[in-house]
């Protein structure tokens, strides 16, 4: 168990999201609002010849939260999502 006051590692991450039915485009700002506070950057791009939108989000945030905020995205029906890892810690340290 963690002590109280205890920082967690945090690890940078990319989360590739597709959203393939534009009416959980909210559902997905939403999330993302949500965990905000772990993002670094986000980029949207529309692709109309197919018919999706392509989302990055960078995030730092401790693996758990990582987890759980792309595990969210891709249960949303009409929504891909994969997480990508950094291989450094917090303090610059391969994991």
């Amino acid at each position: 168990m963690e002590k109280e006051g205890a920082k967690k590692e945090t690890r940078i991450a990319v989360i590739g999201i597709i959203i393939e039915d534009r009416q959980r485009a909210g559902q997905v700002n939403d999330l993302l609002h949500q965990y905000g506070e772990y993002v670094i950057g986000r980029m949207g791009l529309p692709y109309e010849k197919k018919g999706v939108h392509i989302i990055s989000i960078v995030v730092d945030a401790p693996m758990d939260v990582i987890s759980a905020l792309s595990g969210k995205l891709g249960r949303l029906p009409g929504v891909s999502s994969k997480a990508l890892y950094s291989k450094m810690g917090e303090k610059g340290e391969q994991g």
